[in-house]
């Protein structure tokens, strides 16, 4: 293999790592997270009745910024999951991390409220 050849090759694989690691910081951005939430949330909202709109929300930080206040009705619940669900593949894989502990601790949370 030529030296030309090898330099190519490097230079690819480098490209290719740098590409992925930005891929990674930008998923967990406060700005991508905050457009995300302002999704799924809408979608909650529209599957939801009428009577539970307004019992879905979501507040970020001022100060915190990747720190958001869910704020929803346990009936409402079911609705936020279905539309994370429904989101998942779409997000960036950090983000997709993100969401799915999201999922967990509200999971974690309506448990803790049946026992």
């Amino acid at each position: 293999m030529s030296s030309k050849t090898l330099k190519e090759l490097t230079d690819r694989m480098f490209s290719k790592m740098s590409s992925d690691i930005t891929g990674l910081k930008e998923g967990l951005d406060p700005e991508n997270i905050a457009l995300w939430y302002n999704k799924v949330i809408g979608e909650a909202k529209e599957m939801a009745p009428p009577w539970l709109v307004d019992k879905i929300g979501v507040k970020q930080d001022p100060i915190l910024y990747l720190k958001f206040n869910l704020n929803i009705s346990k009936r409402a619940v079911r609705y936020l999951m279905i539309a994370i669900s429904d989101n998942l593949d779409d997000m960036p894989y950090t983000t997709r991390l993100y969401f799915l502990k999201v999922q967990e601790l509200v999971t974690q949370e309506m448990d803790k409220s049946l026992v």
